[in-house]
């Protein structure tokens, strides 16, 4: 609707809007994080965690909103009919920028039960963000490290245990994980830095899915494989949206059998470890062609 101003003038009015929508459904996040502590029964905390949920729907939709009215983005989407809004789901996807999440929680949101993401233990402390996301029922983790291990081998297996304690919760809502497998936002920079074999992507990281599945995999009802592509750049994605410049944005979505991982096995055999993240490198080779193909489609 706005996209005939210029692009500062377009910048200005979508970070103002960012702010007020953020800044709004932080509040009432965190209002209803102390409320969930203060009322610390089962029934009224589930209660209270669907009603955050919606919080979350209705930030990603107000950023449709603001998208829509600062630019005219053709969202060309596939893969969405056979979701389950009421489903388990573990979600993989490439990571191009800081706008992902906006546009994936905005594509998604009717389809799938609201992204939730592993954060750091430290992040709860953080003001409002912390309380917020703990509102909406997000696993914090407090990850060992290899020194620690080493010198205290009766840690090992802790983490699996925080892991699948946390995740407790999930058994009684339908929840959506998503996990950013390459780790880091791509550039290619880091893609040489890497010596990364892909055209379009990092080098994948099978530990943190792995993890997750052998936590709670039997509770997922379908692996979604997301490769999300911006055609006329994967530099500067989130500036290039907010000046109006960006007019297409493309999301693939491949749903997978949820892989069987035994965590007493994966742990303990390279040869399991070696096997599995053989398997999501092929994902990646795949993915990357599937990038290839796309980018080619458009730039026609």
């Amino acid at each position: 609707m706005l996209s005939f101003l210029p692009g500062p003038i377009l910048f200005i009015i979508s970070l103002s809007l960012l702010i007020i929508n953020t800044a709004i459904w932080s509040t009432l996040l965190t209002i209803g994080g102390v409320v969930k502590l203060l009322l610390p029964f089962l029934p009224v905390r589930r209660l209270l965690t669907r009603i955050m949920n919606r919080f979350m729907w209705a930030w990603a939709t107000c950023n449709g909103g603001i998208l829509y009215l600062i630019s005219n983005i053709e969202w060309d989407v596939e893969g969405l009919d056979k979701l389950d809004p009421n489903g388990w789901y573990l979600l993989i996807s490439n990571h191009v920028s800081g706008f992902d999440i906006a546009a994936q929680t905005y594509l998604l949101r009717n389809h799938i039960p609201m992204l939730k993401f592993f954060l750091k233990k430290e992040l709860i402390y953080v003001p409002i963000m912390g309380l917020g996301c703990w509102a909406l029922d997000m696993p914090f983790m407090d990850r060992t490290s290899a020194a620690k291990l080493k010198k205290n081998p009766k840690l090992k297996g802790k983490d699996l245990q925080t892991t699948r304690k946390a995740c407790e919760r999930f058994k009684h809502m339908p929840t959506s994980i998503i996990n950013y497998v390459e780790g880091s936002r791509f550039t290619e920079e880091k893609r040489l830095r890497q010596n990364s074999p892909y055209r379009h992507l990092l080098r994948p990281k099978a530990s943190g899915i792995a993890f997750t599945l052998s936590a709670m995999g039997e509770q997922f009802t379908g692996l979604l494989n997301i490769t999300l592509v911006y055609p006329e750049t994967s530099e500067k994605v989130l500036a290039n949206v907010m000046h109006g410049r960006t007019k297409k944005v493309v999301m693939r979505v491949e749903t997978l059998p949820v892989p069987k991982v035994d965590s007493e096995i994966y742990f303990s055999s390279p040869e399991n470890r070696v096997e599995f993240q053989r398997w999501l490198n092929q994902l990646w080779l795949d993915k990357d062609q599937q990038i290839d193909d796309i980018m080619k489609v458009y730039q026609q």
